[in-house]
């Protein structure tokens, strides 16, 4: 088996990539950088400009599926500009692919995995989100999230088995939100946001990487929640990500206000509420190595120490 992956410079291509590895599964990359087409072990960079329209046609050579984790990262100041960029950096790689792959016999290509998002779920104190829910939340993260599945949509008229996962928080010692959260507990400063009644469905980054091969692997199809079975509060995870840091949490809660003004429209990441079920993907036989917060954190935190 021989797999092409697009975003696997980033955090959790990088998990992926490992979790391929491992398997033995043969890896294609695509990166828009030039000086980054060696920059990954036991993988075969190839360039791309989804921008243009660009892909290296060799870069298909073999490939019987795709796993695409391409696209601006939401964690930027929401100016109209970085708003454009976020969905067209989307759009754009996936209508790259798209091109690439009509033009290829329909039977080499068995399965086309895409990253999605839970922010199309609406915002939610008291529901329990499945992947069947129709609702799109009434944000710009929830148009994003719904444009990008619909252009994922598109790969199934080449034959292929389209799955989409949405992912969650995602809690890795190497990057994404887990450091950002940390830091101000570990200075002491550590404090719950808004009410804290807002659910966070989140994940360990070896789960998510796990859960993506386990999809390819087993050629699924459909939409499958990349989250943890256990989703917390936010002020449930403040405590136990205190606890896990042996630091105290003495400080009010931290009023919506305040970091409205800080980070302007962004801020409604931190205030979104989205309690999302994973029954669907252990309904097919995927098992969780972290499927509690406090067992994760000890994990992530144990590896920090060990280096």
């Amino acid at each position: 088996m021989k797999v092409l992956v697009t975003g696997a410079t980033g955090l959790i291509g990088n998990a992926i990539l490992k979790s391929l590895h491992a398997r033995g599964i043969s890896v294609n990359y695509l990166t828009r950088n030039k000086g980054k087409l060696d920059s990954l072990e036991n993988a075969k960079g190839f360039y791309w400009n989804p921008d243009k329209g660009e892909l290296d046609p060799k870069s298909l050579e073999g490939v019987t599926g795709i796993i695409n984790l391409a696209g601006a990262t939401i964690a930027n100041r929401w100016t109209k500009a970085y708003k454009s960029k976020v969905l067209t950096s989307r759009i754009n790689s996936l209508q790259t692919l798209y091109k690439a792959l009509d033009g290829q016999p329909s039977s080499q290509i068995r399965t086309f995995i895409s990253a999605s998002a839970i922010g199309i779920y609406p915002t939610s104190t008291t529901h329990l989100y499945e992947e069947s829910e129709k609702a799109v939340d009434d944000s710009f993260l929830g148009e994003v999230v719904s444009q990008w599945e619909d252009a994922m949509d598109k790969f199934e008229t080449l034959g292929c088995k389209v799955a989409k996962i949405r992912i969650g928080i995602v809690l890795s010692d190497e990057g994404g939100a887990l450091p950002k959260m940390a830091r101000p507990v570990q200075f002491f400063a550590g404090a719950a946001i808004g009410s804290g009644e807002q659910w966070q469905s989140w994940v360990h980054i070896e789960d998510l990487a796990e859960m993506f091969v386990y999809v390819l692997e087993n050629e699924l199809k459909g939409t499958f929640n990349g989250v943890a079975p256990n989703p917390v509060t936010q002020s449930k995870m403040t405590k136990i990500l205190a606890r896990v840091l042996n630091r105290p949490l003495w400080l009010p809660n931290i009023p919506k206000f305040v970091l409205k003004t800080l980070l302007g429209e962004m801020s409604y990441l931190l205030f979104a509420s989205q309690r999302v079920s994973s029954k669907r993907i252990e309904k097919k036989g995927f098992v969780f190595q972290f499927p509690n917060l406090e067992a994760a954190l000890i994990h992530l935190y144990s590896k920090e120490e060990q280096l």
